[in-house]
């Protein structure tokens, strides 16, 4: 069950308009490293974990990578705030704009659309922790290469934040691989 609470996890409140940045910032909106790739990834992998320990942390997590959903569509929409065509066509988002004008749409920095083919869920779960881990890499390494196209303070703050989950996210995952390899192989030696 999902209990919707109305505010960010971390607050934003980005003041300068920077379309060039809203584009990059769709790398992690709608793009194979970005957060509706984990959130679907994760909620989909939860149900062939081979316990609840392993259910849990998946839901968790993925349910957070959708808040990390809202926050980046957050970022996209004020850094797109009051644009006019022409400078969304001068920052390259003129198909952004002739097919969604401001509205926002899961498509990466280059404007391909996200597919499910992004996720991946195999029902091992050692190939999808694995996957989890290296998802949660290279989200990070995505974040600071964000985080190097920038000097904005508000911008750089929720991009900070991001990032440090995508830290905490890959550990969380490493611990339960772990839990996994002692607990099966404590099994096969008995």
């Amino acid at each position: 069950m999902f209990k919707y609470v109305k505010k960010l996890e971390y607050p934003i409140n980005i003041k300068k308009k920077n379309l060039k940045m809203a584009k990059a910032l769709l790398a992690q909106y709608g793009g194979p490293d970005g957060e509706w790739s984990a959130a679907m990834r994760y909620l989909n992998q939860r149900y062939t974990m081979p316990d609840e320990r392993g259910y849990a942390l998946l839901n968790d997590i993925g349910i957070e990578e959708m808040s990390h959903v809202e926050m980046i569509a957050t970022m996209v929409k004020q850094l797109m705030a009051g644009a006019s065509p022409k400078e969304l066509m001068d920052a390259g988002l003129t198909g952004q704009y002739v097919q969604h004008d401001h509205a926002l749409f899961p498509v990466d920095a280059n404007g391909v659309p996200f597919t499910s083919a992004y996720f991946q869920a195999l029902g091992d779960w050692n190939a999808d922790l694995m996957e989890d881990m290296a998802a949660e890499q290279k989200a990070r390494a995505t974040y600071e290469h964000l985080m190097n196209l920038t000097d904005d303070p508000d911008l750089l703050a929720p991009l900070s934040f991001l990032r440090q989950r995508e830290v905490v996210h890959f550990n969380r995952f490493k611990e339960l691989r772990e839990y996994y390899l002692n607990k099966f192989n404590e099994k096969a030696n008995r």
